[in-house]
């Protein structure tokens, strides 16, 4: 992360203003003609990577999503419900019926969900998806190029290239997927901007008087606030590398480190104060509410060796030269780096290593770097048996929930600070001797290195129509206080009912769904509900083709699970295997199914 820095230090390491203080003068920043170029020039960016989606945002359906674009529509869909309709949208039971749902436990990312309710309610929530995705690349760069321009280089080019690389770094493309609360990170560079003037301040001043002391904590309480109304897995990987960057950057001058330190923290814990009161009932919600949960165990997910060298899928150089496939799964690309800008990055850190934000940067990068391998090293995945510190680490409280691969996401900006400065010095060369062969040399190592990682064109395939039962709301007829169970019931690998639930209008319940909620006494989460027999039967007889052996005991067990479920009907619209998941239903009930529209369906009100 870029830490406390300006683009000047004095002999003693006191942090001085910089070239741009005048402007920090100004109640509002000025815009320059290149800041509006590198802003539309980054959206213009994103528009093209999305643009599959944008071409069809009535069917159309990011296919490497796998099921998590139906959930982040649904949780658009739902909190644009809950607003409309003045319900609280920290929990619901519209889906895990009757039990529900924690919304807040499952990033329902409330700071763009709930002031993007109109254009929900409008357009549809796959039109708030893809927009959240476009501006969230886009404003995550300019984010971070506005932090660059203004605080770590003179150059607006060197801080628009390394703006591009934390807009479109290979992990963002990937999350743009299916994750927006890992592409809306705009508030993050924001947040390290407000560090460095606070720090900036005391290094030259001493602590601020206390009216500065609370604007600035109030600034700072705010955008933390806000960062966790977006995302909090973010927030906790941005605080951990950019405490990390202020240690290394006042190596050299502790005491000077020291003082910061003394002159900031008052205006830190009032923050954290204010990000308390702004915050303390969702968080209340999300640990101690309904449905909360108190760990998650994900399993390993660390980083594969082969994926910090590699070529993103979604990128020219995994067009041209894909490498063994290693990812947990195409939205989690966090590495892949790829090889020329690793040795490039690698050669720059070496040639930069006296200047303080290089060294500082380059130990995030590699302290994140090796933590994102996980417990144990793999190569090819395979396992070396080689024990790596994760193993320590995620025994920590709040780390035992975070993605380990995830972690070379702190590298990005560390990068993009390296890039910066390394063409602000290949700039300032060329101004002074245009002849200079070393900056043509820098722009065209740089040009080769990136390269391979310009994003390709996210795929996009024909979603299916929501079936008429749903769609024209003939749904409504047949349902009173109780709830849907599709045939099978919706589950994390088959979320479909969701975006049919909220054609529908949200006029009834789903029994199951694609959520993160509890389990057992432990509370321990995990994704979905808990397992059913009734669902593992139905699931196993539309993997099989073949209608399981249907029992007293199992017969017993549906009805029990209908009470469970609070089911009002059974609905099993055209899918994989549809006779057979028919003819088993009919022999688990006793009855046959009546045809309603486009689905069968069967009444169990009076069975259970």
């Amino acid at each position: 992360m870029v830490g406390v820095a300006s683009r000047e230090t004095t002999a003693t390491g006191v942090l001085t203003a910089g070239p741009s203080a005048p402007a920090r003068t100004r109640r509002f920043p000025r815009l320059h003609r290149a800041d509006l170029l590198f802003g539309f020039g980054y959206l213009a960016l994103a528009v093209v990577v999305l643009s599959g989606q944008w071409r069809n945002t009535q069917s159309g359906y990011l296919i490497k999503s796998g099921q998590d674009q139906t959930m982040w529509e649904w949780f658009f869909a739902v909190t644009a419900h809950s607003v409309a309709n003045l319900e609280n949208p920290l929990g619901t039971t519209l889906q895990n019926f009757p039990a529900g749902v924690n919304m807040m436990a499952n990033t329902a990312m409330f700071g763009v969900g709930v002031p993007f309710t109109p254009i929900t309610l409008m357009f549809g929530p796959t039109v708030t998806f893809v927009l959240v995705l476009t501006l969230g690349l886009a404003s995550t760069a300019f984010g971070w190029y506005w932090l660059f321009s203004r605080e770590l280089v003179e150059s607006k080019l060197a801080a628009g290239t390394g703006g591009l690389f934390c807009g479109f770094a290979p992990a963002m493309i990937s999350h743009a997927n299916a994750h927006p609360n890992f592409v809306v990170l705009v508030l993050l560079p924001i947040t390290a901007g407000q560090l460095i003037r606070m720090a900036r301040r005391a290094a030259v001043t001493g602590p601020d008087q206390p009216r500065r002391r609370v604007r600035d904590a109030v600034a700072l309480g705010l955008l933390v606030a806000m960062q966790i109304a977006l995302g909090e897995e973010p927030l906790l990987i941005f605080a951990l590398a950019f405490g990390l960057f202020a240690i290394v950057y006042f190596l050299h001058a502790p005491r000077y480190g020291v003082r910061v330190l003394r002159g900031i923290a008052p205006t830190v814990l009032l923050a954290a104060v204010i990000t308390l009161m702004l915050t303390e009932i969702p968080l209340w919600w999300q640990f101690f509410g309904p449905q909360s949960y108190r760990s998650i165990d994900h399993g390993p997910m660390g980083n594969d060796l082969k994926a910090i060298v590699q070529f993103p899928s979604e990128s020219l150089g995994g067009l041209f030269s894909p490498g063994q496939y290693v990812a947990i799964n195409e939205t989690e690309q966090n590495a892949y780096f790829g090889w020329p800008l690793l040795l490039l990055l690698a050669t720059t850190i070496a040639l930069l290593w006296r200047d303080r934000v290089v060294r500082a940067a380059g130990v995030v990068i590699m302290v994140f770097g090796v933590l994102s391998l996980g417990a144990v090293a793999m190569v090819g995945k395979k396992n070396t048996g080689v024990e790596l510190p994760w193993r320590w680490a995620e025994h920590v409280p709040l780390l035992s929930t975070v993605l380990e691969t995830r972690l070379t996401m702190a590298a990005i900006p560390a990068i993009a600070a390296i890039l910066a400065l390394a063409t602000q010095r290949a700039v300032g060369r060329w101004r002074e001797s245009p002849v200079d062969w070393r900056p043509l040399a820098w722009f065209g190592t740089l040009a080769l290195a990136l390269l391979p990682l310009v994003p390709t064109i996210l795929p996009v395939v024909e979603r299916g129509p929501t079936p008429e039962f749903f769609a024209d709301g003939t749904v409504r007829n047949y349902v009173g206080t109780g709830s849907v169970v599709m045939v099978p019931p919706s589950r994390p690998l088959d979320a479909g009912a969701l975006r049919w639930q909220a054609d529908a209008g949200f006029d009834f319940p789903l029994a199951g769904g694609y959520f993160v909620g509890p389990t057992g006494a432990t509370k321990k989460g995990i994704y979905g509900p808990e397992g059913r027999a009734t669902t593992t039967l139905l699931v196993r007889a539309q993997e099989t083709g073949a209608v399981p052996p249907i029992t007293d005991e199992t017969r017993a067990q549906a009805r029990a699970d209908l009470e469970f479920w609070q089911a009002d009907v059974l609905v099993l619209p055209a899918t994989k295997n549809v006779d057979t998941l028919r003819s088993t239903v009919t022999q688990l009930l006793g009855f046959e199914p009546a045809r309603v529209d486009d689905v069968w369906l069967w009444n169990v009100r009076a069975v259970r």
